[in-house]
Order: C-alpha cells, then sequence, then structure tokens
C-alpha cells in the first residue's frame, strides 16, 4: 500500500515537512476553503498541487470534494451543485490527482462526544460516550421523537448523566457534537442544527440511498471518462444518530450501493475506524469481499464498550484485525498487479493518532496530531514488511 498522510492545508499545524519525517510519500487533503459546493477551479488545484510537490511529496487522494445537503435531499440548487462536482471531477483528473474519497453523511461529518478522552497511559484520544450523545439528544436538544431511539434503561441513564453535568459540561458536549469540525467553514448552534433536522424529518434510510444512487449514476460517468476512482466512506459512528438516516454503515449498504452502480469506478473507502464502529462489521471479511473495488484505505482501530461507547485505541490495538485487514488488501494488490491493473498500489493513510508526547498542550486537529498518527504509521508500516517478509519465504 502506498504510505499517505491527511493534511489541511496551509494552516494546518502539521506541516507537509512533517509528513515526510512521518515517512509518508503521498499526501490526502482537498482545497478546503471551497468546501460549499462551487467548482473547483484547475488553478487552485494546481497551485495546491505545485505546493506539495516543492514538499517532495505527491497529493494522491483528494479528500473531499464536499457533497451538500442540497445533493442529498435533492432539493434547492442540488442540480446546480451537481452539475459543479462533475466538473470539479474533470479538473482533478485534468490535474492527474486520480483518486476522491466523499461521503454521504447528512448534516453531520464523523461524530464524537470527547475530543481528549484521557487513556491510562496519560496520552488522549477520541471517544464516543453513547450515555452522553443520548443525555444531550434527550435533554439539551430535546429533539422531535428522541424517546424512540433508546431503551428505557437508556433513557434513565441519559437523565441522570445530564442532570450531574453543569452549564460548562453541556456547553463543551454540544461545541464537539455541533459545532466543530476540522476543514469545514462553517457551524452550527442548537436552533440552526434543529432546523437541518427537520429536512430529515420525513426521509428514510431508502430514500436517502435512493439519492446517493442518483448522484452517483451521474457523476461515475464522468470519473469513468476520465479515468478518475470514486470511493465513498464509511459512516461515522456506523450506526444512526440524531434520528437520522445512514446509508454505509454495513457490508449490505456497500453490497446494495455496487449492485446499483457496478462500475468500477465507483468503489469505497474502507475506512477501519468508522465501519469498526459497529461491531456488527467483520472488517476482514469486508476487506476480501469489496476487495476489487476499495480505492482508497483508512487504517485505525475502536474498542467498544458494553453500552455502545467506544472509543480510538492504538492502531494495532482494539477490537479490529487490522493485521488480517493490511494482509487481505495487500494480496489485492497481488491480484491487480497480476491482471495489469494501473492502480494495483492503493493508497493507505493513518486515520486519526492519539494526542502525545510534545504535542500535548500544542493548537492540533483533533485526530489528527503529529506524534499519533506517525506512531500509527510505523507500526502500519512493521505489519506490511512483515507480510511481504512471510511472503517471500513462503510461510503465508
Amino acid at each position: 500500500m502506498q504510505q499517505t498522510w491527511r493534511w489541511f492545508g496551509p494552516d494546518d499545524p502539521v506541516t507537509l515537512q512533517h509528513a515526510r519525517h512521518a515517512g509518508a510519500t503521498g499526501i490526502v487533503t482537498a482545497l478546503h476553503h471551497m468546501n460549499q459546493g462551487g467548482v473547483w477551479p484547475l488553478e487552485e488545484i494546481e497551485k495546491r498541487k505545485r505546493t506539495i510537490e516543492a514538499a517532495g511529496l505527491s497529493w494522491t487522494v483528494v479528500e473531499s470534494i464536499g457533497v451538500g445537503e442540497e445533493i442529498k435531499t435533492r432539493t434547492g440548487n442540488f442540480r446546480e451543485k451537481i452539475d459543479n462536482y462533475k466538473q470539479s471531477i474533470r479538473n482533478v483528473a485534468a490535474a492527474g490527482i486520480k483518486v476522491i474519497c466523499y461521503n454521504f453523511m447528512v448534516i453531520t461529518d464523523w461524530s464524537r462526544t470527547n475530543l481528549t478522552y484521557r487513556l491510562p497511559n496519560g496520552a488522549f484520544a477520541l471517544r464516543f460516550d453513547a450515555v452522553d450523545f443520548a443525555a444531550y439528544d434527550l435533554f439539551v436538544l430535546n429533539r422531535k421523537g428522541a424517546e424512540a431511539s433508546y431503551s428505557a434503561d437508556h433513557v434513565a441513564l441519559a437523565k441522570a448523566r445530564f442532570e450531574a453535568k453543569t452549564p460548562e459540561d453541556i456547553a463543551e458536549l454540544e461545541r464537539v457534537l455541533i459545532d466543530w469540525l476540522p476543514a469545514r467553514d462553517f457551524a452550527y448552534d442548537r436552533n440552526s442544527f434543529r432546523a437541518m433536522l427537520e429536512l430529515y424529518a420525513t426521509m428514510d434510510t431508502e430514500a436517502l440511498r435512493a439519492n446517493l444512487i442518483a448522484f452517483l449514476a451521474e457523476i461515475t460517468p464522468v470519473a469513468e471518462e476520465v479515468g478518475i476512482r470514486l470511493c465513498i466512506h464509511a459512516d461515522d459512528p456506523a450506526f444512526p444518530i440524531f434520528g437520522l438516516p445512514r446509508v454505509m454503515s454495513s457490508a449490505d449498504d456497500v453490497r446494495a450501493l455496487f449492485k446499483a452502480v457496478p462500475q468500477e469506478a465507483c468503489g469505497l473507502t474502507l475506512c477501519t475506524g468508522s465501519f469498526g464502529s459497529n461491531l456488527s462489521n467483520d472488517l476482514v471479511a469486508m476487506a476480501k469481499e469489496f476487495a476489487p473495488r476499495i480505492h482508497f484505505v483508512h487504517l485505525r482501530n475502536t474498542t467498544h464498550e458494553a453500552d455502545g461507547s467506544f472509543y480510538e485505541a492504538d492502531h494495532l490495538g482494539g477490537d479490529t484485525d487490522l493485521v488480517g485487514v493490511a494482509a487481505a488488501i495487500m494480496a489485492e494488490e497481488d491480484r491487480r498487479k497480476s491482471v495489469g491493473r494501473s492502480d494495483a498500489q492503493i493508497p493507505m493513510r493513518p486515520d486519526h493518532g492519539h494526542l502525545m508526547g510534545d504535542d500535548i498542550g500544542k493548537t492540533m486537529n483533533p485526530g489528527y496530531s503529529f506524534v499519533g498518527r506517525l506512531r500509527g504509521l510505523a507500526e502500519l508500516r512493521g505489519v506490511m514488511q512483515t507480510i511481504e517478509a512471510f511472503r517471500a519465504h513462503r510461510v503465508v
């Protein structure tokens, strides 16, 4: 796998030079200042590409060209937004970049309740606390019909948790859930978030899936024409939140999408952390089943708790067999080489990382500090080299 690194552009406190220090050769980034659904101009793409190449790296994956709520709901100026998306695909291809990662999560992107969960070793991880989330949903946001999303026991736990929180605790929980996300140039407050929820009040999973398929029916032929590989990212977490529909949370979701849009250009970002947030997903089995259409890989791990909470574990810790996933992806690379595919090497990046060492106390994008991802990439590199060595000696 090609070792790549997520970079949030010139304002990222983790620099391109840091990425080189980590041993990455490719950069995963986007025009984060242009994420409101307009066309990405070729000159802006090439300008960013020159910056990356001047640092001795290549722009390997676009993550992401944002898919606006108009497209997801097929309302408002969705037609213009889709046309803009098509032109952005053409412009990305003209700049020589071949992979575009995107997601179809509605309103929120990845969601956590705690961005600085202290681990036993003193480092900090991202955490989704299921009871805290329910406390916010039920008793702060006061979402209509929220009680139907939880068991009676869960509601009782959430009520007790809410009553124990200070106003400062509640404000921080709200900030983390709806008012923060890296690389997003807008934020919600409580009222605007409730208004957004109303957009989806009558939309179920199958209606959202139909909108995704309609979107891909238009952009996939463009991607095929210009040699782009599209790869959808999993929902994160990979289960319903805020009563919103989810369409990329399970192997069945991937199967449904690939059946509806059979072109190879319509592929998957296998994010082991996002899919792994749902314990019903077998990540090794998914890596094997969907291998021919996996165009990008995010490798991270999660540890789960009995109440549905999880936190982001060490890359080689947690509940997902990342060694097995890596072996499956590398086997697919061998298969692609044997049939002459031009995309035999699949880009991979260490996804998220613990806040640790000298990074503690520095300004960092949560989940995207330097030392934690450096450690993760080093561990994953060791896994890949070990798999290669075992194969060379015919041990596996």
